[in-house]
């Protein structure tokens, strides 16, 4: 593992530097006229930028890094260091992603491993982190959803309600089969005709 002590550190700046001719006004390398950091320097002052305002996946910074003209031997190093002091932690972030985005927005495991491939997260780690949900998590979910949304649906003709509640499970990463037995399950809870939901919501 690498140690922080082996990333290059800023200088200080030294009483000596002031050219003590001009009243202590500022050297020409500190008035912008040096030499820029070296790219190491820059590829570690941006990676923990981005880390300080939320967890990133190592994808996204490598990304961030070639926006910014970083060569890519010299992001890979610091990723790769950065791996290994934890900073990046792919595993990590796919896991806290799942748990918070199913929590704070109900989306399904579909929806969720589509979000994180877009992350650039491996297939693998997608599949272990959305493995966290359960079929019966996401069917308590997609009723939750349903009971939240079925008062804004009352006084719409049933075909239309029917669309609006199973669509939003749809947009959510919910299967065709588990959307219309939530649904149908929910309005005949309501007191919808099951023989007339039939024609809509065949019973699966």
């Amino acid at each position: 593992m690498t140690r922080r002590s082996e990333w290059p550190e800023p200088r200080e700046p030294h009483a000596g530097d002031r050219d003590r001719t001009g009243g202590g006004a500022p050297s020409p390398s500190r008035a912008g006229g040096g030499a820029p950091p070296p790219p190491e320097e820059q590829a570690r002052a941006i990676c923990l930028r981005l880390l300080t305002g939320s967890p990133r996946t190592r994808k996204q910074l490598a990304d961030a890094l070639a926006k910014r003209g970083i060569a890519d031997e010299v992001a890979a190093e610091v990723l790769s260091r950065f791996e290994n002091v934890g900073l990046i932690d792919d595993a990590a972030f796919a896991e806290a992603w799942v748990e918070s985005r199913h929590r704070g927005r109900g989306l399904a495991r579909r929806a969720l491993a589509r979000e994180l491939r877009t992350k650039g997260v491996d297939s693998a780690l997608i599949d272990e982190a959305v493995g966290q949900l359960d079929p019966e998590q996401e069917e308590r979910t997609a009723r939750e959803l349903v009971e939240r949304k079925l008062r804004s649906t009352r006084g719409l003709d049933r075909e239309k309600r029917l669309r609006r509640l199973a669509g939003m499970l749809a947009r959510k990463g919910y299967s065709e089969g588990l959307a219309l037995r939530v649904v149908r399950r929910a309005l005949e809870e309501e007191g919808d005709d099951p023989e007339l939901l039939d024609h809509y919501l065949p019973e699966t």
